[in-house]
């Protein structure tokens, strides 16, 4: 007389969700970092009270040294102008400044009237107070 149940319980686990999860967080991840973007030559940034993430379409960097590049093409000051008007030609772009914070402000205020000019929307790169 053979008393076996009729229902067996399996011991194996199933990785199909997990592997789901992983899936989904490796694409979270993924996403997340490219909203901030560092730019190619190192800069100390300013502080400021608001630091938002702004999806960058253009990025001029001027690092203390006075080192200009503009998406990570390193250019001298003269050809500013005109690498940013090949980039934003026949659009209304985003034009992002990571200037460091030892740079006098006349360079500042030139790239920023140069994106002006072109009918781009400025924005100056900080970081948040620690």
């Amino acid at each position: 007389m053979g008393l076996q149940s009729k229902h067996k319980v399996d011991a194996a686990f199933s990785m199909s969700s997990m592997t789901d999860i992983i899936f989904l967080l490796l694409i979270f991840f993924m996403l997340t970092s490219s909203f901030i973007t560092p730019s190619g030559l190192p800069v100390n940034l300013p502080s400021s009270e608001t630091s938002d993430i702004v999806m960058q379409e253009v990025t001029v960097t001027v690092t203390k040294d006075l080192k200009f590049s503009v998406n990570d093409k390193v250019v001298s000051r003269d050809q500013i102008k005109t690498e940013l008007t090949a980039l934003l030609k026949d659009k209304k772009g985003q034009v992002v400044l990571h200037i460091d914070k030892q740079v006098p402000v006349e360079y500042l205020v030139e790239i920023g009237g140069i994106a002006a000019n072109l009918e781009a929307n400025v924005s100056i790169a900080t970081q948040p107070f620690k």
